[in-house]
């Protein structure tokens, strides 16, 4: 079996993946990103204030097989915001496949692959960040839906980790009769540990504080 091949340049080697992706996508219109390796050919040096530049430089490979039959289609925007995502992992160096699932009132573009410890980052700062980036991409367009950016599960997991939280920090606060805060956290996940805790008798919840460092406060109403 051939591969078909594609070599792409860039400043640094993610942008040269994206641009060896989109030279390749050329040459096979219904590609399985999942499918493609990456070679690096060369890391690129910036030179001393741009002095000897050299481009990085990486050529990509697909196994020459019949393409898959094309996804069905969702929204235009839904098309837009998976195409961002599929753009910002590559460019981080990040190899997973993007799926979309659209509903009425939302759209989820899960991440599924290798290692995506990565694209999650340290308490999901990253993902946060990409997700802020299409949510204001869909917040600007004629549908304006909710958009959420999941990777490997984590979206479930770190709800549940904030919510045994919560309960924590509830249970103290009645306990010892105080306010209790938590750490600084973005807003999705403040909105998260409001949430349980309207479930939670005895206490109260208020954000405090500036983005960011916005963070929860836990009061007991009695």
């Amino acid at each position: 079996m051939i591969d078909l091949t594609a070599e792409g340049s860039g400043e640094t080697v993610g942008e040269a993946k994206w641009d060896a992706l989109r030279e390749l996508e050329r040459l096979v219109p219904v590609l399985d990103r999942n499918a493609v390796r990456f070679q690096v050919i060369t890391e690129g040096d910036r030179g001393l204030l741009g002095v000897g530049a050299v481009p990085a430089r990486v050529l990509a490979s697909v196994p020459d097989s019949p393409p898959a039959p094309p996804e069905v289609e969702g929204s235009e925007l839904a098309a837009r915001l998976r195409s961002v995502v599929e753009h910002v992992t590559v460019a981080m160096g990040v190899h997973c496949r993007v799926a979309v699932a659209e509903g009425p009132e939302g759209i989820v573009l899960t991440c599924s692959g290798g290692d995506l410890g990565l694209l999650i980052g340290k308490h999901g700062q990253t993902i946060d960040a990409v997700q802020a980036v299409v949510s204001a991409i869909a917040a600007g367009s004629d549908e304006r839906k909710d958009v959420l950016v999941d990777a490997a599960g984590y979206r479930d997991r770190r709800r549940r980790t904030l919510e045994a939280l919560a309960v924590r920090c509830a249970e103290q606060a009645l306990r010892e009769g105080c306010s209790v805060g938590l750490e600084p956290m973005g807003p999705a996940d403040r909105r998260l540990v409001h949430e349980r805790l309207q479930r939670f008798d005895g206490v109260a919840t208020e954000s405090e504080g500036d983005e960011p460092h916005r963070y929860v406060v836990v009061k007991p109403t009695q």
